[in-house]
C-alpha cells in the first residue's frame, strides 16, 4: 500500500489506531481475514495499531484456531488478549454451578437476562464491564487517534462509546452486516426507538465513517439515517491473493472430476440435504459426473457441536453418492485445496442483504462455479456476467440437479480464453486493494488531510 502523503512527515509519533477486533487471528473465523487485513493496511499506512481482543483459549470453546492466520499479522502489530470467554460454550460439567447442572436451560435463560442487562446482546452483553475498562487503561497508557470496532459482538461498541464520552476519541465502525438489520431474512431486526436502536443511533451520530460490506446494507443505512448517509462506505470483503493459486487452474485428465464446497457450514440442514439431493440426481442424470466426488471442507458447527452436529451426519449419510467430508483447511492450505477441484458448489444463506465472503475467492480461481442460493442474491450480482457460473438457480432440486450436469460439461468443454476471463472476473477483488483504498480514505479524514467521501459505494 501506499502510505498517504505527509503521514511518516508528521513531527512526532506515528498515530496510534486502537482496533476492537474480536474474531482477531488465530480465532478460525471468517470474520479473521478482513480484521486481519485492517490492521495490516492501517500499519502500512504509518499507524501504530492496538488490537483487542479475546484470549486463544476463548476460541477453543468456540469456533477453533488457526495459526496459520497469525502469520501474515503485520510484526508491528500489537495485539492485547482479554480474558473472555462465553460460559455457555463450557463443556466441563465439573465446573459448572449447581443450579447449571440440575437445569441447563433455566440457567442460560439466567445467563442471557443478565447479559442483557449491562448492554443489549444476550450473548455478549456480560463483557461491557471489561471492555470499557481495557479502553480507558490502553488509553491512559497512550492516547489514540482513532478507534476502530469490527462487529460482533456489538458489545464491543459499549468500548468505543465510554472513550468518546470521557476523552472525545475519534472512533469509526465496521458493521460488515449491520446491526438494525437482519440481512439473512432482510428486514428491520429492530426499531430505531429499542436500546438497540438507541445505542445504534447514538454510535452514528459521532462515528467518523460506518463500513458495510455491500451496496444493500448500505442503502438500508442511508435510508434509515439519512442525515448520516454520508459517513456510510462499501468496504466488501474481498479474497486474499496467497488463497488462489498462481496458475490458471484446468482439468486433470485421467481422474474423475472433483466438485468441492470450501467455507464455514452455517446453513440449514434442508438446505444441505437439498444440495445433496440434487447431486445425487445429477450424477445418475449425467455420465461425466457418474463417478464424480463432492468435497466439503470447513468448519461444521461451533461450540461443543462443532463436527458432531446433524450437519455431519447428513454428510455422511452421502458417502455412497461420492460425498466426502474432509474437515477444516488451514489458511495457509487453501490455494493447495483449489488446486485439486474441477469446480466449485457456493452454497449460501441469505438473499438480496447477504454477502459470502467465499464468493470472491471462487471468482478468483477460474474454476466453474454451482450456485446453491438464492437467485436474488448479493453473490449473484457479483458473479453476474462471469464465465464458467451455472448462473441463479434458486434453490429447486431440478433445477440444481441441472446446475450440476451444466457445470460438469463446463469444466470438459471449457477454452482456455473462458477459463482466463473467468479468473479476471474476481482479480479486481483481491482484499489488500478493497482494504487499503479504505484504510488511506479513513486516515486522511481523521488526520485532516481531505474531506470525508460522499455517500458513494467506492471505499
Amino acid at each position: 500500500m501506499t502510505e498517504v502523503p505527509g503521514l511518516d512527515e508528521r513531527s512526532g509519533p506515528r498515530p496510534h489506531l486502537l482496533y476492537f477486533a474480536i474474531g482477531f487471528p488465530p480465532a478460525a473465523k471468517s470474520s479473521a481475514f478482513r480484521m486481519r487485513e485492517t490492521a495490516n493496511q492501517f500499519a502500512a499506512a504509518g499507524w501504530d495499531v492496538t488490537v483487542v481482543t479475546i484470549a486463544e483459549e476463548s476460541w477453543l470453546r468456540d469456533s477453533g484456531v488457526d495459526h496459520t492466520l497469525s502469520e501474515s499479522v503485520d510484526e508491528r502489530i500489537r495485539i492485547v488478549e482479554l480474558p473472555l470467554s462465553r460460559a455457555d460454550l463450557e463443556t466441563d460439567i465439573r465446573l459448572y454451578s449447581e443450579e447449571r447442572a440440575l437445569d441447563p436451560v433455566k440457567w442460560l435463560s439466567g445467563f442471557r437476562e443478565e447479559a442483557l442487562k449491562s448492554f443489549p446482546e444476550p450473548v455478549f452483553g456480560g463483557w461491557r464491564g471489561a471492555l470499557e475498562t481495557a479502553a480507558l487503561e490502553l488509553y491512559r497508557e497512550r492516547p489514540v487517534d482513532l478507534v476502530l470496532a469490527s462487529c460482533v459482538p456489538y458489545v464491543q461498541l459499549a468500548a468505543v462509546r465510554r472513550l468518546w464520552e470521557e476523552h472525545r476519541a475519534p472512533y469509526a465502525i465496521d458493521f460488515r452486516d449491520g446491526w438494525s438489520l437482519d440481512v439473512i431474512d432482510g428486514v428491520e431486526a429492530f426499531p430505531k426507538d429499542s436500546e438497540s436502536g438507541r445505542w445504534e443511533s447514538d454510535l452514528l451520530e459521532h462515528a467518523l465513517s460506518l463500513w458495510v460490506v455491500n451496496d444493500q446494507i448500505a442503502d438500508f443505512y442511508r435510508a434509515r439515517y439519512p442525515e448520516h448517509a454520508d459517513r456510510i462506505h462499501v468496504v466488501r470483503n474481498g479474497y486474499d491473493r496467497d488463497s488462489v493459486p498462481e496458475v490458471e487452474l484446468r482439468p486433470s485428465t485421467g481422474r474423475n472430476l472433483v466438485f468441492g464446497h470450501l467455507g464455514t457450514v452455517s446453513f440449514s440442514v434442508q438446505l444441505l440435504e437439498s444440495v445433496l439431493a440434487a447431486w445425487r440426481t445429477a450424477r445418475g442424470r449425467e455420465p461425466l459426473l457418474a463417478d464424480a466426488r463432492f468435497e466439503v471442507r470447513g468448519h461444521i458447527g461451533a461450540g461443543s457441536n462443532r463436527e458432531a452436529n446433524r450437519h455431519v451426519e447428513v454428510l455422511r449419510a452421502a458417502a455412497e453418492d461420492g460425498v466426502v467430508v474432509g474437515g477444516a483447511v488451514p489458511k495457509a492450505e487453501v490455494a493447495d485445496v483449489y488446486g485439486a477441484w474441477d469446480a466449485l458448489v457456493l452454497v449460501i444463506i441469505g438473499g438480496p442483504f447477504m454477502t459470502s465472503g467465499k464468493v470472491y475467492e471462487y471468482m478468483a480461481t477460474g474454476l466453474p462455479i454451482v450456485s446453491m442460493h438464492a437467485a436474488d442474491h448479493d453473490a449473484s450480482r457479483l458473479l453476474d456476467g462471469r464465465p464458467l457460473w451455472t448462473g441463479p438457480r434458486g434453490l429447486d432440486e431440478e433445477r440444481l440437479a441441472d446446475a450440476f450436469c451444466e457445470a460438469a460439461r463446463m469444466v470438459v468443454e471449457a477454452t482456455p480464453e473462458q477459463r482466463a476471463a473467468a479468473r479476471d472476473h474476481g482479480t479486481g477483488y483481491a482484499r489488500d486493494s478493497l482494504m487499503a483504498s479504505a484504510v488511506e480514505s479513513l486516515t486522511a479524514l481523521v488526520l485532516g488531510q481531505k474531506p470525508a467521501l460522499s455517500g458513494g459505494s467506492g471505499s
